[in-house]
Order: structure tokens, then C-alpha cells, then sequence
């Protein structure tokens, strides 16, 4: 096989074990944590059982990230998922899942972190709720703009925005769990049927996020020591800090206060320093969000960057500044693409041309009041190809062994194959449940995916024309 072309990114690994962790906890500390808690813990039998299901999928992200850490690695070229199922499935399986990532996955949850980010603002700064969707715009613009700047101004905005999210959340922790009042662990009402697979999927979405780190993994210097370094260390640091965030919550409102709760992180500071505290959680929010959108934006065009320099009829993505040596191209196209996704569900005539194009092709319109707001839809339109694509990765992780069982491999997965196996078995759940949320929403879904099988022989037909 020959040698894929190398990017300046590539030749310089311009990124230390510290600047990975920070794009890892970055992107995966969103908004989860701060919001649905409540929703998660209304979901399981007891408290314990709660944090015991935050500490299960913290396990599982690991056991993920150990897999990933082998592939990385191995095969350290930028993009990631992409690379593994290239090498192992051939072009055309990486030409989709390439595409999908571009056209589904990655700007979708660009935008849906965005109006986290636009939803607090609006809050704090007392705006009309019009304004939400042109802070969400603005988010996704400004940063893009900043990344267009070059990889060192990327990582620092990142460093930056998680530093100051470590500071608040090391402050909420702090003050949920010196309160001191009258809550109870006691439950009170029990819940009816097993709600724990909804407490599951969202908890696994919450720790979402940790494979990006895999698009950057040639840009980080000593790959084959400090990418698993960052990709192991990243998850127990966001574990620990996940089991700490909700200890406090259930320290402040107690099981039941958290269970009734939509805003638990707003109502445990609110309950601790009144309408400031409130406010201040709104701003920590804003910052995490933030801290989200940047990170995939800066990771995640270095994989579209990457699948441009393969394949002839996305070349423009491939193409990098001479002088800030950023995939420009490829964050503003990424950047285009989520900003329709921002209009298509936060506006009125966005939606009315999203129901009106599903219409033609004699599918259902979105049920839009069934997902609750902009953030919900992007969130269960992604899911469903987020997990297929993680499926496909795990399946990948055995095809390679078998098909490179010389190569050399830095790193290891241990216990081979039961990582890999738990890997496999916590995306097929993840695909299933995501499925099942997202009914209403698949033929949106599914048309742009396909789209990517003529896309790919359009452009082989290119390569073998010129």
C-alpha cells in the first residue's frame, strides 16, 4: 500500500500530552452534565444506582478509549475512524463513513452544542428567544474564524476555555458538596418499568466525544506514548469529575429535588447562592459549550481535510494554508454545513423547508415538538450514524488484526479480545436505543448518508480520468 500524503500538521505534531487531554475533556464535558441529570437520575431505581451507572459507562469510555489508543497508534494518520475503516473495508467504506462524518455526525453535533452555548447566552443576557439561533450562528462562525488562524490559535482558545470550565466545575463541586440542609437520599417514588436504558444512552452520549481526539492523533508529538497517555488519562479525569458533579447535586436537592429537576446544576447553585448562583452556572455552561464547539471544530476538520487529499471530488477540503498551515477550506465548508443545520431547525422557514423536502421524496414531516427545541433534534439526528460508524470502527479493530499481524503496534488493548468485544457490545446498544429515539427523524437521516455511495464512484471516476 502506498504511503498516504502527510499534512504540515503531520510533519510537525505540533500538540503535547497536555494540549490532547485538553481537546478530550474539551469536547466530551458539554452540557450533559449541567442538564440532564435530572432526567437520568428519574430513570433509576436509587441514588446509588445512578452513580453507579455514571461509574459503569466511565468504564466502558475506557475500555473504548483502550481500543482506540491501539489504533491510534498503530495507525496515527489524521482522521481517525476514517484511516481504520479504509485500511480495513477498503475506500468506499471510508469514502461513506468519511462523508457521513461531514454531511451528519460531526456538524450536527457542531450545531446542537452551539444553541447549548446559544440557549445560556440568551439567558444571561435577558434576550428575546428569536436571538438564540444567531448566537448559535455566531459561535460556530467566530470559531471556525479562529481556527481558519492556525493550529496554535485552536489549541490555546482550547486550553483556554478548559481551564475556565475545570475552574467552575471544581467550584460546583465544591459547593454541592459543603452544603449542608436537609436533603435525602430517600426515594420516595419509585419508577415504573425499566427506565435504565434511557439513563444509559444518555450517560454514554454524555461521555461522548473522547474519539475525536483520534482525528489530531499524528499531530501529537510521541504519538506512541502520549496519545494513550491522553486518551486514558482524559476519560478517568472526566469520570471522576462526572461522579463528583452528580454527588454534589444529590448533596444539595436530594434524589428526589434531582429527579424533578430540568436545570439541575442552575437549581443546586440557586439553592446555594440564590439568583447569583444561578446565573453563574449559566456562564459556566456557556463556557463549556464553547469549549465542545471549538474542540470538534478543530478536530474534526482535519479529518474532512484528510479524506480531501484521498478522494478527487472533495480535493478543495484537502487543501491547507501555506501560511497558518490550517485546513481552511475544510472549517469553513464544516462551518457552512452546520450553519444550515443551526437555521434548518432553530428558524421557522427552516423547518417549513425541512418538512417541505420530506414531503417530495413521501416521507412524514418532523414531528418538531416531539425533540423539544434545536438542540434535541440535531442530537438524535447525528446518533444513529454516530454509533453505526463506532460499530463499524469495533468490527474494524478485528479486521485489522487479522489483516496486519505483523505491523508494529505501540500500544496494546489488554485482554484481548474482551475489550474490543465490550467495545463492540456498547455500540450496538448505543444503535439500537439512538434508532429507536430517532424513528420519526430516519428518512432525514438516511438520504444524506446514502448519498454518499453515488458521491464515492463519482469521484473514482474522476481519479481514473485524470
Amino acid at each position: 500500500m502506498a504511503e498516504p500524503m502527510t499534512s504540515p500538521e503531520e510533519q510537525s505534531a505540533a500538540l503535547s500530552v497536555w494540549d490532547a487531554v485538553s481537546l478530550i475533556v474539551g469536547i466530551v464535558i458539554g452540557a450533559t452534565v449541567f442538564k440532564m441529570s435530572g432526567t437520568i437520575f428519574a430513570n433509576v431505581s436509587s441514588p446509588w444506582a445512578g452513580l453507579g451507572l455514571w461509574i459503569l459507562c466511565g468504564g466502558l469510555s475506557f475500555v473504548g478509549a483502550l481500543c482506540y489508543a491501539e489504533l491510534a497508534t498503530t495507525y496515527p494518520r489524521l482522521g481517525g475512524e476514517y484511516n481504520y475503516l479504509t485500511r480495513a473495508f477498503g475506500r468506499p467504506v471510508g469514502f461513506v463513513f468519511g462523508w457521513a462524518q461531514l454531511a451528519i455526525i460531526q456538524t450536527g453535533s457542531i450545531g446542537a452544542l452551539s444553541y447549548v452555548f446559544a440557549e445560556c447566552a440568551v439567558k444571561v443576557f435577558g434576550l428575546a428567544e428569536t436571538s438564540t439561533v444567531w448566537f448559535a450562528l455566531g459561535a460556530v462562525i467566530g470559531l471556525t474564524a479562529l481556527n481558519c488562524l492556525g493550529i496554535r490559535s485552536g489549541k490555546w482558545t482550547q486550553n483556554l476555555l478548559t481551564g475556565a470550565k475545570a475552574l467552575g466545575l471544581v467550584m460546583l463541586i465544591a459547593a454541592g458538596l459543603s452544603a449542608t440542609g436537609s436533603s435525602s437520599f430517600e426515594v420516595v417514588k419509585p419508577i415504573e418499568g425499566p427506565g435504565w436504558p434511557l439513563a444509559m444512552i444518555l450517560v454514554l452520549y454524555a461521555y461522548g466525544g473522547w474519539n475525536d481526539a483520534a482525528f489530531v492523533a499524528a499531530s501529537v508529538r510521541e504519538r506512541h506514548r502520549n496519545i494513550p497517555r491522553s486518551l486514558l488519562f482524559g476519560i478517568a479525569l472526566i469520570s471522576v469529575c462526572y461522579l463528583l458533579v452528580n454527588a454534589a447535586y444529590l448533596a444539595t436537592l436530594g434524589f428526589e429535588g434531582l429527579r424533578s429537576s430540568s436545570q439541575p446544576a442552575a437549581d443546586a447553585m440557586a439553592k446555594v447562592f440564590g439568583p447569583i448562583g444561578e446565573r453563574a452556572i449559566s456562564v459556566l455552561v456557556m463556557i463549556s459549550a464553547l469549549g465542545s464547539v471549538n474542540g470538534l471544530v478543530f478536530s474534526v476538520a482535519r479529518l474532512h481535510a484528510t479524506v480531501g487529499t484521498d478522494h478527487r471530488i472533495f480535493a478543495l477540503l484537502g487543501r491547507w494554508s501555506p501560511r497558518t498551515q490550517a485546513p481552511v477550506w475544510s472549517l469553513l465548508v464544516q462551518g457552512a454545513i452546520a450553519a444550515c443545520m443551526i437555521g434548518c431547525v432553530g428558524t421557522e422557514s427552516g423547518r417549513k423547508l425541512v418538512d417541505a423536502s420530506l414531503v417530495t421524496i413521501g416521507a412524514s414531516p418532523v414531528p418538531w415538538d416531539h425533540y423539544f427545541g434545536p438542540f434535541n433534534t440535531l442530537f438524535a439526528a447525528s446518533a444513529p450514524i454516530f454509533w453505526l460508524c463506532f460499530l463499524t470502527t469495533g468490527v474494524a479493530y478485528f479486521v485489522l488484526w487479522g489483516k496486519d499481524r505483523n505491523i508494529e503496534r505501540p500500544f496494546r488493548a489488554p485482554l484481548f479480545p474482551l475489550c474490543p468485544l465490550l467495545f463492540c457490545a456498547m455500540c450496538g446498544f448505543g444503535l439500537y436505543s439512538a434508532t429507536t429515539y430517532a424513528a420519526p427523524l430516519l428518512p432525514l437521516i438516511v438520504v444524506p448518508f446514502v448519498l454518499g455511495v453515488p458521491l464515492y464512484f463519482v469521484s473514482e471516476r474522476m481519479r481514473h480520468k485524470a
